[in-house]
């Protein structure tokens, strides 16, 4: 319960104070001043920015509260929790810290202990004044009003006291009276659903699965988009063609990696090779020249065998027959010849054989080297074969890094190409497992969503004759709250329904500790209503407030103020709070002043 709200610093300010029940924040319209004036000038709607201004919202540089009329002014609030009545106060040039003081003793709520030791506030419970940050001051206040649990900074979509707060001070400025379970013209439907859910007592979390499967979706969209077009779509490929590739580099890895394995350096190892090329040089010039001796002996034996002295019986003969005889000295002579030339052919035939034997030996010898070349060179070879330069090694293992790397490569694009290929099937599988588990939670909470319907029946048929409807149902993009008022297309009728609608969230979420105990509406919410529902519209806050036990804080121009349609019983003016806002003059207003 709020009981009051002034300021520490700037005199104008009117001080509000706040009842149990109906409370009417009433501006008077003054003769000749225009509806934006009026509206702009007493301060109605700056007193809803005020109340989120003290109870946590955000004071960016466009504030009011950051302005340079109430930069350095400092507003407070007395609140209530159970039998705790507390003090808070911010200021917008020191807008990151809250004062605490009051009665902060008897703030042993269970919620607050809680918070406490979870480390999440400061000890409070044995102060009369703290200062804490409007992070902690949030974090409070979710835990006492709607019983938040610690915050966990890797849930993304968790209920978020700000934002359920905010449906119990809707803000004209953000489009809080657009629809019932939108608080803001830029909520999310994610947080639209969480905060819904929760303050009726439905499982927020599905709804937040539902969001990170729309988080899916929405990366697996823009994926294949990407995929399908440009130099992605040649980088990714298709699966089944990845997976051959992959197949072939990693068979190619495993073969090099098992020559790493059994790998051995060997020393010198160009030195080796080099002397096994000369080996090998060698034995081939031998074997040329072999085949040169070879050839070589066949002649000289061939020579050897064609070598013999001339005969001189043919000679004689050739005489005879020509009638000449020769004399005895003629045939000595022709005897040392024959001598002569024999001598000669045995020098011939000697020289001939020396020449084959030293032939055969110069063979003999080669085969001998040959021999021992072999060997060595057979030697050399095994030493080879069993290890490799460190040069060689070390292309093996870059050769090895580089097919590693393709093969992390096409791991990479083969997963990315099957996520595509099978995310669409896989999340429209989580999408109606989603679903499925909606509606095993509506039916669990059957009783829930009973009490929610028939208090908006109830509600919307005390403001027209056919009662309105709420329609909670599982859908395949989460909880829907459908509300439905006879005649929805009219501007009043929408806000009506908002009204039913806020006044169904408080009564829950007052009968399950999830709300702050009040309501708060806007004057826009009366925008284009008829002023026999809006009439309606204020009785039955009051009898609501006072059998539900919460406040109920209306602003209203005086010249929006229903003539009729109230009981006779009922007087709104014994719901006005003093003083009254006036747009007569500048002072008139909320603040004082007039600004920016």
């Amino acid at each position: 319960m709020i009981h009051e709200i002034g300021s520490d610093n700037l005199a104008s300010f009117k001080t509000l104070r706040f009842h149990e029940g109906l409370n009417i924040l009433l501006a008077d319209k003054s003769e000749g001043a225009g509806d934006r004036q009026s509206r702009n000038g007493a301060g109605k709607t700056s007193f809803v920015e005020l109340v989120h201004f003290l109870f946590g919202a955000d004071a960016r540089p466009d504030s009011i509260f950051r302005s340079d009329a109430l930069d350095d002014c400092t507003f407070y609030t007395w609140v209530s929790w159970g039998d705790s009545r507390f003090r808070a106060s911010r200021s917008g040039h020191a807008s990151s810290r809250i004062e605490l003081g009051g009665d902060l003793q008897s703030l042993d709520s269970e919620r607050l202990v809680q918070a406490v030791d979870e480390g999440r506030l400061p000890l409070l419970l044995d102060s009369s004044h703290t200062t804490i940050k409007s992070t902690e001051w949030r974090d409070l206040l979710g835990k006492l009003w709607f019983g938040l649990p610690a915050a966990d900074k890797a849930e993304r979509f968790t209920p978020r006291f700000r934002s359920l707060f905010s449906m119990a001070a809707r803000r004209q400025q953000s489009g809080g009276f657009l629809r019932p379970e939108q608080h803001s013209e830029r909520q999310q439907t994610w947080d639209q659903q969480v905060a819904t859910s929760y303050l009726v007592g439905l499982d927020p979390s599905i709804p937040a699965e539902f969001q990170e499967l729309r988080a899916q979706e929405r990366d697996a969209k823009e994926l294949r988009r990407s995929a399908l077009s440009g130099e992605l779509r040649r980088y990714i490929g298709k699966a089944a063609e990845l997976r051959t590739l992959l197949t072939v580099s990693e068979a190619r890895a495993a073969h090099l990696r098992a020559q790493l394995e059994t790998f051995q350096v060997v020393e010198h190892y160009a030195d080796l090779e080099g002397e096994a090329s000369d080996i090998t040089r060698q034995a081939s010039d031998m074997s040329v020249n072999d085949v040169a001796d070879q050839e070589l002996i066949r002649e000289l034996q061939a020579a050897l065998v064609a070598e013999s002295a001339p005969g001189t019986e043919d000679l004689q003969s050739l005489y005879r027959e020509a009638g000449v005889v020769l004399p005895d000295a003629t045939r000595r002579r022709l005897a040392e010849v024959e001598r002569f030339h024999a001598t000669i052919v045995e020098n011939r035939r000697s020289h001939l054989a020396a020449e084959i034997e030293s032939a055969e030996a110069r063979v003999a010898e080669r085969h001998r080297r040959k021999a021992r070349l072999d060997s060595r060179r057979a030697e050399i070879m095994r030493l080879l074969q069993s290890g490799g330069a460190l040069e060689h090694y070390t292309d093996i293992r870059e050769e090895l890094g580089r097919i590693e790397g393709e093969c992390q490569t096409l791991r990479q694009r083969l997963e990315v190409a099957e996520r595509l290929e099978s995310t669409r099937t896989r999340l429209d599988m989580e999408r109606s497992r989603l679903v499925e588990q909606l509606r095993d939670d509506v039916r669990e909470r059957d009783d829930i969503v009973r009490e929610a319907i028939l208090r908006f029946e109830e509600l919307s048929q005390s403001l027209y004759e056919r009662a309105g409807s709420l329609t909670v149902s599982a859908t395949r993009n989460g909880p829907s709250f459908d509300v439905h008022i006879e005649g929805e297309r009219s501007r009043g009728i929408t806000n009506m329904q908002i009204f039913c609608f806020d006044m169904m969230l408080t009564e829950m979420g007052m009968g399950r500790g999830r709300w702050p105990g009040f309501l708060i509406h806007d004057s826009h919410l009366f925008d284009g209503v008829d002023e026999r529902q809006v009439a309606k519209a204020l009785q039955l806050g009051a009898e609501r407030a006072e059998s539900q036990g919460f406040q109920y804080i209306v602003t209203l121009n005086s010249d929006a103020v229903p003539n009729e349609g109230f009981r006779r019983s009922f007087d709104l003016y014994d719901h006005v709070m003093e003083p009254r806002l006036t747009d007569a003059e500048e002072t008139g207003g909320l603040f004082g002043l007039r600004f920016a």
